[in-house]
């Protein structure tokens, strides 16, 4: 937000309160707004928050009591809907258990009845630039974008991944604010105790964990998956030779997934009765779920099956899908489904699931590689 000869620029403390609201659990007192929207933008004279606020109730704002507010109804949809396109949206697909909706997930959340999931396991657009329209289009024209495409290995053309270290302020900023919406609409949906577990990358999963936190969503630590992936490791650009003994970062040897629940009702041992989850379901006999896992890289038959730049394997998928379900019953919900990678995990395991996908290009590739996916054999350990 800009400052131009001392003074803010028109619609700055507006735009700044509404921020503050729409990155809020609930209603906040307007001594917090002030405080707030001082830290988001600097010094600005209390009487201006306070005047905005009084002049833009009921229309903008809510006044749920004497000097508390929250952000009106119409202003919060407003917010969603600028990551909610209009599309022609494709009928959807049913296979086994599993269903997948062509539908943009913020707007499909909406119609959807509360409590309606039991746990969500889902691999999102670690930082939604690289799934925009524009970068889409350059990585299936092979012009890469933001998608860095690497050698190829072997004779094999290996997956391109996406450069999140080009990311400014701004789309850093996106991130937790979609998250926050999105964790938001989301929670309404889930029974309580479902567990929350999405796929994140190190460079940008604080902004990620932070907004769902601020959502309502209890952190309930991170699932480390122990892979080798394409980040990091590179020498300085330009300076290889210069500098043949520098790595610019670390090499990746692992991939963080955030595990959140929604509250439980009452004890875990009360939820577990009335709801069926509240906790993880166990491998093997006594052997408790753990928070680390190896897993291999996704094999080239499944990425044959699905061609999704980011398609885990079904091996690892499997493991995380089957657990988050404590008493193997439920609906598994993956608002981000790409190829269907998850519920056809889901479906492997015996569980009902329902997925989104916006993409028509990726809806059309998971309608067929569910099926095959969940029948492809795959090592337990």
């Amino acid at each position: 937000m800009s400052v131009t000869e001392g003074r803010y620029a028109p619609g700055t403390v507006r735009d700044g309160i509404i921020h503050v609201l729409s990155h809020s659990t609930g209603p906040l007192p307007v001594h917090e707004i002030e405080r707030r929207v001082n830290q988001l933008i600097g010094p600005t004279a209390d009487s201006s928050v306070r005047s905005f606020l009084r002049l833009n109730t009921p229309d903008l704002f809510i006044r749920e009591a004497r000097g508390i507010y929250s952000l009106g109804e119409t202003e919060l949809r407003g917010i969603q809907s600028q990551f909610s396109g209009d599309a022609d949206w494709l009928e959807p697909r049913t296979f086994g258990q599993s269903t997948i909706h062509h539908a943009e997930c913020l707007r499909w959340l909406n119609q959807q009845a509360d409590s309606s999931f039991h746990a969500v396991v889902t691999d999102p657009p670690y930082s939604l630039r690289e799934y925009s329209p524009e970068q889409q289009a350059k990585l299936r024209s092979g012009r890469g974008g933001v998608w860095r495409v690497p050698p190829a290995l072997d004779g094999y053309l290996r997956s391109a991944v996406p450069r999140f270290t080009t990311l400014n302020d701004d789309q850093l900023s996106g991130i937790g604010q979609f998250f926050f919406l999105w964790a938001r609409t989301l929670l309404p949906k889930l029974a309580p105790g479902a567990n929350v577990i999405v796929a994140s990358n190190p460079l940008v999963s604080f902004i990620v964990s932070g907004a769902m936190a601020e959502a309502g969503l209890e952190r309930r630590g991170e699932i480390v998956r122990l892979t080798t992936t394409l980040r990091g490791g590179d020498r300085p650009k330009a300076a290889h030779d210069e500098f043949p003994d520098v790595s610019v970062m670390p090499r990746s040897m692992w991939e963080p997934w955030l595990v959140f629940r929604k509250p439980l009702e009452g004890s875990a041992r009360d939820n577990l009765r009335k709801w069926g989850i509240g906790g993880f379901r166990r491998p093997v006999g006594n052997k408790p779920f753990g928070d680390v896992i190896r897993s291999a890289p996704t094999r080239k038959a499944e990425k044959e099956l699905a061609p999704h730049p980011n398609l885990k394997p079904q091996e690892f998928l499997r493991k995380i899908v089957r657990a988050a379900l404590p008493l193997g019953s439920g609906v598994i919900f993956d608002p981000f489904a790409g190829a269907g990678s998850t519920l056809a995990a889901a479906e492997a395991v015996g569980y009902q699931s329902v997925g989104v996908e916006r993409d028509t290009e990726y809806f059309g590739i998971a309608k067929e590689a569910i099926p095959k996916l969940a029948a492809l054999q795959v090592r337990e350990n």
